[in-house]
């Protein structure tokens, strides 16, 4: 954090560049957007365990061990479990066996949870992401709008939401090859959520998928601030709603790699970020054209 003498508060400057910081939600660290400086990295809080205690007048520090209230649960983790073997009354066995029957709902949510859980483990989502997408999943759920859509689909799309609501730069086509679902009932899923809770649809910034793709492509630190440049150009005096981030991205990084003379093939880069050479060649030019850029020959 750099100190304004002028004005005496505290501003978001780096300090080696001065440029501005930003935080990663994805790691917790705070990184210079211009130089990459890292100038906080996350810390790790050991001080919460997970235990709960309850202390009263009557009895002092009165403690309950376990896991703590999560929504990510099916039943929030507070159903209590009954070990029937020792049980010696017959009616009190009978109704210990009634009450370990899973209702539709129970199963529902279990399911849902399960799914869920394995996406964001192999997506490597933060918790807050999952818990805002089980809301989600609960809402539509009440709202009875399960009914002939697929578990899988409709927990895929709350994913999906729950990211872009979140900022995190996830794209469809990321969560769809994790979903045990198909991408176009993921889609419609996604449609239903937005039409039924009256949502607006944010758009993914195509400037937060830049430090994915130049890792996965093995590009260096140059091309990636004047891929991020271009961008904030280009979005500075046009829209980008309405168009794919993941092509206006990819072709940011081939306009970049050309002017720093860089041997990158489209077919490198179409094969990493997921879109088809046709894509990346109009966006290319979109960009080329519209900013008015020189390629050196």
């Amino acid at each position: 954090m750099g100190l304004n003498t002028k004005n005496n508060v505290l501003v978001n400057i780096c300090p080696e560049c001065g440029g501005s910081i930003i935080p990663l939600m994805n790691t917790g660290d705070v990184v210079c957007n211009q130089c990459g400086l890292v100038i906080n990295e996350k810390n790790v809080d050991f001080s919460h365990n997970g235990r709960r205690a309850y202390t009263s007048q009557e009895k002092n520090n009165r403690e309950q061990t376990g896991a703590p209230i999560s929504i990510l649960l099916p039943d929030m983790g507070l159903s209590t479990t009954i070990d029937r073997s020792k049980i010696n009354n017959p009616d009190l066995k009978r109704a210990a066996k009634w009450n370990t029957r899973i209702t539709w709902q129970k199963r529902n949510l279990l399911i849902a949870s399960t799914e869920l859980k394995r996406i964001s483990t192999n997506l490597n989502l933060p918790n807050y992401v999952r818990e805002d997408a089980m809301r989600l999943y609960k809402e539509a759920f009440k709202k009875k709008l399960l009914r002939g859509r697929s578990i899988n689909a409709m927990v895929a799309a709350c994913l999906y939401l729950a990211c872009r609501r979140k900022k995190i730069p996830r794209t469809l086509l990321e969560i769809t090859n994790e979903a045990s679902a198909n991408a176009k009932d993921v889609r419609k899923s996604y449609t239903t959520l937005i039409r039924e809770f009256n949502l607006k649809s944010p758009s993914t910034d195509p400037i937060s998928l830049i430090p994915r793709y130049i890792n996965e492509l093995g590009l260096n630190s140059e091309i990636e601030q004047l891929t991020t440049k271009i961008l904030k150009a280009y979005s500075s005096k046009y829209s980008v709603s309405g168009k794919d981030p993941k092509g206006i991205c990819a072709g940011a990084i081939y306009l970049a790699c050309r002017i720093r003379n860089k041997e990158t093939t489209q077919q490198q880069i179409v094969e990493s970020v997921g879109i088809t050479e046709v894509t990346l060649r109009s966006r290319y030019k979109e960009l080329k054209n519209k900013l008015n850029v020189t390629i050196p020959t």
